[in-house]
């Protein structure tokens, strides 16, 4: 790759008017400014733009570090960042935690060392991470889910909607034995959509049954087992409080020779291309994922250019799609 010192001695100017012409100032002479202009694009010259960003102590790069890159509704929110990112100037480096803390904790390190300039996180359970980044002045906004004990950028859905609107849907269509799938109780998505799933019931009369309660991992073997789990306690429908345990708890019943939506029905949290392609067709609670991600990034921009402004908290709506699995036949 030539240098800039190539560059100087090709046109036979100093490197330092090579760096005025290239850097855009003005004083320069005209003649001067073509013939530089003239032997960079002879020598294939490109700025080196790792070593002006380490100059300026950041870079036009932003992370996003998710918990699971296998869930589709990761994808199309880190599409709806890396969109609106362009838009703004930035490029996106994408970190997969696993729900892992250490994981999260080692990519929050290595991230800090590389001067990347904004981070777009949907947090572990260590808020100790999140707070590493906040206290190197860098521009933080968690999505997905709220730390624990920090004020910043935040961009969630409402949760606790979603899951009362899927439970009612199964009481309104006369299901008496409705049983809950939800995350790790430590994480707030999966507390907010147990407690909108008992508000639903309590709003119908009925009082919360702990038998036909589950903690799982927010994927496939998790849902399977706690289906597996639930299945002794006779179940006529379930809220499945995410997508890939969906899918486990699907694959259970089909294991089984359950047949949805006749003797088990079932509701699930995050819409997925499929739902629509399975027989019998997913009835699922959409989260707007896409603009979620484009929030998250108009916000993150927003604290680069402003970090003294208060933090904002972005709740986004779901939307409940009632499909085949559990309808009343």
């Amino acid at each position: 790759m030539p240098t800039i010192y190539d560059v100087a001695r090709h046109a036979g100017v100093s490197p330092a008017t090579v760096s005025r012409v290239l850097n855009g100032h003005e004083g320069v002479d005209a003649a001067l400014t073509a013939r530089v202009r003239e032997s960079a694009a002879t020598l294939g010259y490109r700025p080196n733009s790792l070593a002006r960003n380490l100059r300026r102590s950041t870079t036009n790069l932003w992370a996003v570090i998710i918990s699971d890159v296998n869930n589709p509704f990761f994808t199309a929110v880190v599409r709806g960042v890396e969109d609106a990112g362009q838009d703004l100037g930035y490029s996106v480096v994408l970190c997969n935690s696993d729900e892992q803390p250490d994981k999260e904790a080692r990519y929050v390190t290595a991230l800090l060392a590389d001067q990347i300039s904004g981070f777009i996180v949907s947090p572990t359970s260590r808020t100790a991470n999140i707070r590493a980044l906040v206290d190197a002045g860098r521009a933080v906004v968690a999505i997905d889910r709220r730390p624990r004990g920090l004020a910043l950028d935040t961009v969630l859905v409402d949760n606790e909607h979603g899951a009362r609107e899927a439970t009612a849907h199964l009481i309104d269509q006369g299901y008496e034995r409705i049983a809950c799938i939800t995350g790790p109780s430590r994480l707030s998505t999966a507390s907010q959509r147990l407690r909108g799933f008992r508000a639903a019931l309590r709003a119908a009369g009925r009082t919360p049954e702990p038998e036909l309660e589950r903690h799982a991992d927010f994927r496939e073997r998790g849902g399977y087992e706690a289906m597996a789990d639930l299945a002794a306690a006779r179940p006529d429908a379930v809220f499945v409080a995410n997508n890939l345990m969906t899918v486990g708890a699907l694959e259970f019943l089909s294991d089984k020779g359950i047949r949805v939506p006749d003797e088990v029905a079932v509701v699930g949290f995050d819409d997925v291309p499929w739902a629509t392609f399975i027989r019998p067709p997913l009835s699922t609670v959409t989260q707007p994922t896409y603009e979620l991600g484009r929030t998250a990034a108009t916000l993150l921009k927003s604290r680069i250019d402003d970090p003294g402004r208060p933090p904002t908290v972005a709740t986004l709506r779901t939307e409940l799609h009632v499909r085949a699995s559990s309808r009343r036949r």
